[in-house]
């Protein structure tokens, strides 16, 4: 589609052409960090766009690669931040897609060892996965610590209480092959209001790769199976009447073009157009697929194409 309106690749879009382009698209997908909101304070306009998209008849969905709460706790902060017309089912997290692989695809049996939040653990429980309860003694270590003789797979996700011992738990049930291991996704480190950053899921993953050589499945973005999982649960949705709108060039937009959805980059978040069209005029051709097909400055840029479409209709 981005073809179709002329200008594919980084371009700055507004007006018209954006009033165009939201008319063209049926489901309209939004990662949350750096996009909707900022930590407890939503963008300027962001949810005035979210229920105008609804009211105007489209599919919205969230799609985030954030595993430390459960959906209903999204939904909770999606009320207290000003946007009311969010639902359960439009939510779709790491953690969230992560139960569903484990239930669903590999339908594991047995414990799974989670290196995580307790948002992860929830979400795994409320799908019905057994999870490996954490008992050890604070002196504990790898040396006498327990560990359980039925775990198969290894869940890894953002963990701030992340310690030598989970490492090296997670190390000796990757000793057998059978064992799955996955990762909700693998940011390498979220931005905080303070100039400092925090390391993400990506960092925990690397280190247990190193120690157990192998290689993690990563159920978030940019893998597809997100998408599959949208499209499982919603009738009809067609990549081509897509569009993936994201703050991070290296998930969000690698995500669409997994996915062969358009891809809107906005300026409120971690990516910005100068790294955009460094991709673009990379020689890799696999940088291609980090380069969004469409850029805003914020997703406000939405409300005077709403304005103009509700001229038109009155």
């Amino acid at each position: 589609m981005a073809g179709a309106f002329g200008f594919k690749g980084c371009q700055k879009i507004r007006g018209p052409q954006l009033r165009n382009l939201l008319e063209a698209k049926d489901f309209i997908l939004f990662d949350c960090d750096g996009v909707i909101w900022h930590g407890e304070n939503a963008i300027t306009g962001a949810a005035k766009v979210v229920s105008s998209l609804i009211r105007h008849g489209k599919n919205v969905v969230f799609v985030t690669n954030n595993c430390t709460r459960p959906r209903e706790n999204y939904v909770t902060k999606f009320c207290r931040l000003g946007f009311t017309d969010v639902m359960l089912e439009q939510i779709f997290s790491s953690s969230y897609c992560s139960a569903l692989y484990l239930r669903d695809v590999v339908k594991v049996r047995g414990q799974v060892f989670v290196i995580g939040c307790d948002g992860l653990r929830r979400e795994l429980q409320q799908a019905g996965i057994p999870c490996v309860e954490e008992a050890d003694d604070p002196s504990a270590t790898i040396y006498d610590c327990a560990l359980a003789p039925d775990v198969k797979a290894v869940l890894v996700g953002h963990d701030d209480q992340m310690t030598f011992l989970k490492l090296a738990k997670a190390s000796c049930y990757l000793r057998d092959p059978d064992c799955l291991f996955l990762a909700t996704d693998n940011d390498p480190w979220h931005p905080l209001s303070s100039g400092r950053i925090l390391p993400g899921s990506g960092s925990l993953i690397a280190a247990l790769e190193v120690a157990s050589g192998r290689k993690a499945t990563v159920i978030g973005k940019p893998s597809r199976f997100m998408f599959e999982c949208i499209s499982s649960q919603f009738s009809g949705v067609d990549p081509a009447q897509c569009l993936m709108i994201g703050d991070r060039l290296e998930t969000d937009m690698l995500f669409g073009s997994n996915c062969g959805l358009d891809t809107m980059l906005t300026l409120t978040g971690v990516s910005q157009i100068e790294e955009a069209q460094e991709y673009r005029n990379s020689e890799l051709t696999t940088n291609h697929n980090l380069v969004p097909d469409y850029v805003v400055d914020t997703i406000a840029d939405f409300l005077p194409a709403f304005e103009e479409l509700e001229d038109q209709s009155n």
